[in-house]
């Protein structure tokens, strides 16, 4: 295979994770807290003195977008959303991670959880506790805690140091390998959740730009094969 079938082929393999992307983005339009992911492909350059250089692309960057989802009131006690920046902080088995996913509920030790029944953190790092006999639960808008009238703690909204670096582990859960840092100006809102910042209509007007594409370089190649084939055939007679 010459220079130009190895690089439609790496650009035909950027192109198909690039579409795996737009397809799990699409299916988690409804998802609650979940963010977008994008591809970047980068262009490798491979040159030696007297021979032909060869750019060769690959998606081997994925992105997630931070931008705000609609928020969408649900009147739940425990239901919270973090408008502007900054997420959420649960205890996994693997450590800490950040969410925008906010639908709480307590569990059998009055712990506050997420839907996994990962410990929901306070300010300090410190699982949140909701007595058992509470009556009323209120939230400040900067993440105070307050049961029956009593305020317990404040819960935490953090951002990684570098969000460059933000690892998604699961749909709605995220690594900052660098570590994170208090959000001060955050506001949390109780009784709200906030959507997936899915733009359906744009991952699928992409998903056909890159249907297209990826077509275009198939079509290619079985043009590089037929004519290497041919070539082949006039060689041997």
């Amino acid at each position: 295979m010459d220079n130009a079938g190895y690089t439609t082929l790496t650009r035909q393999s950027g192109l198909t994770r690039e579409m795996n992307v737009l397809a799990n983005n699409i299916a988690n339009a409804a998802t609650t807290g979940y963010r977008a992911e994008g591809i970047a492909f980068s262009e490798f350059i491979k040159s030696a003195p007297g021979t032909e250089s060869i750019s060769m692309a690959t998606a081997n960057v994925q992105m997630t977008s931070l931008e705000q989802g609609a928020l969408k009131q649900t009147g739940g006690s425990l239901d919270f959303a973090v408008e502007g920046p900054g997420f959420f902080m649960v205890q996994t088995p693997d450590g800490e991670r950040l969410t925008r996913a906010g639908a709480f509920s307590p569990n059998e030790n009055g712990d506050l959880v997420n839907m996994d029944g990962h410990l929901v953190l306070d300010s300090g790092g410190a699982p949140i506790f909701i007595p058992p006999d509470a009556k009323g639960v209120d939230v400040a808008s900067d993440g105070t805690f307050s049961v029956d009238g009593n305020p317990l703690g404040q819960l935490g909204v953090y951002r990684p140091v570098n969000p460059l670096d933000l690892k998604r582990e699961t749909g709605v859960l995220f690594e900052a390998p660098d570590g994170v840092e208090p959000v001060e100006e955050a506001r949390v809102l109780q009784g709200f959740l906030e959507n997936s910042n899915v733009n359906p209509i744009t991952q699928l007007s992409r998903m056909i730009e890159v249907q297209r594409a990826y077509e275009m370089g198939q079509t290619f190649l079985e043009n590089e094969h037929n004519r290497i084939r041919d070539a082949v055939k006039t060689f041997v007679r």
